[in-house]
């Protein structure tokens, strides 16, 4: 039986591209007994319940940012998937409180209202940004992984845990590169800010099953990375428009050339599954060896780290082609 059968679920954020695909995938998949959208945007919601309807659904218009209509959203929930953020990078540079606020004194709120109301089990959605950060939004959502995985010291006697899911760009969402490209290529050329660019890549439906299989598996603390493919920027670019010329921009305020989830520092800590890794806690509530034996993991060699130019798997065209018809993006 699921994990989440018959249990009451709220995802913040939950009018964005993940929460709409998780949202679809419990109501299609799994005996829930409650959903709750948790979101600050009235249209958003007004438009996803055009879609999506269901007896087991509750809309709940609230901010992160306000404790208070949190902590009364989370009345009766047993699970909450963390999904809201302020995450487009240029935005988060010249508005970096408005980052501040949500990003890290949301995920403040959301741990402490989650231990206030009983809440079982937490996954906060992070970032490949958040590893060694360079721009304001990975430094944030770095800090909000900081304080889901304390959250676990902090609840103490409550039966709240903490977890954190992280992974790279999702194909097809709104933050994505390709929805970019394919308006760019009516124009006839796409920017490109560097040639040798690399990213990790993934499908909602990959990072949904993702959290859903983290949320099986946690027992409070973990930092949850899927081994997923790199593909090069020139290689995107190739698939969505063949036709069209290319021309280099620069690297805009924020960006890396390449991505990074796992870097050299946390390797002394990472356990490497069959399709996963798990960045352990460092704390004394923690034993790493007792974790590793138990779940039948090993450790990563010394010095090891995962980047999106050091992946030893890589995503071809035709990979990204046929992934783009089943996400039935129209190029």
């Amino acid at each position: 039986m699921s994990i989440l059968s018959g249990k009451s679920i709220l995802v913040t954020g939950a009018t964005g591209s993940f929460g709409k695909r998780f949202i679809k995938t419990l109501l299609d998949e799994h005996d829930v007994k409650r959903l709750v959208i948790f979101s600050r945007d009235e249209l958003k919601q007004f438009e996803m319940q055009q879609h999506l309807n269901s007896p087991k659904l509750r809309y709940f218009l609230g901010d992160v940012r306000d404790k208070e209509r949190l902590t009364r959203a989370l009345d009766g929930v047993e699970i909450v998937i963390h999904a809201a953020a302020m995450k487009q990078v240029p935005a988060s540079e010249y508005n970096p409180m408005e980052a501040i606020k949500t990003n890290i004194i949301g995920a403040d709120n959301v741990v402490n209202a989650c231990i206030d109301q009983g809440v079982e089990r937490v996954i906060a959605l992070s970032t490949d940004k958040a590893a060694n950060p360079l721009n304001l939004y990975g430094a944030t959502k770095l800090c909000s992984d900081k304080l889901f995985v304390a959250g676990n010291g902090l609840s103490g006697r409550h039966r709240t845990r903490f977890s954190v899911v992280r992974y790279g760009n999702v194909i097809g969402s709104r933050g994505s590169v390709i929805p970019f490209f394919m308006q760019k290529k009516l124009e006839g050329v796409l920017p490109i800010t560097d040639e040798r660019m690399t990213r990790f890549w993934i499908t909602l439906d990959q990072g949904v099953k993702f959290v859903i299989d983290s949320l099986t598996q946690m027992e409070g603390g973990e930092v949850f990375v899927p081994k997923i493919p790199s593909m090069g920027i020139m290689d995107v670019a190739k698939v969505v428009a063949p036709e069209c010329k290319t021309k280099v921009i620069g690297i805009r305020p924020g960006e890396k050339l390449h991505e990074v989830m796992i870097t050299e520092d946390d390797s002394i800590n990472t356990a490497e599954f069959e399709n996963h890794f798990v960045i352990q806690p460092t704390t004394d509530w923690w034993d790493q060896q007792a974790y590793m034996k138990r779940m039948g993991s090993k450790a990563v060699a010394e010095n090891f780290s995962y980047s999106s130019d050091n992946n030893t798997i890589w995503m071809t065209t035709q990979e990204l082609e046929a992934l783009l018809k089943k996400e039935k993006i129209e190029l």
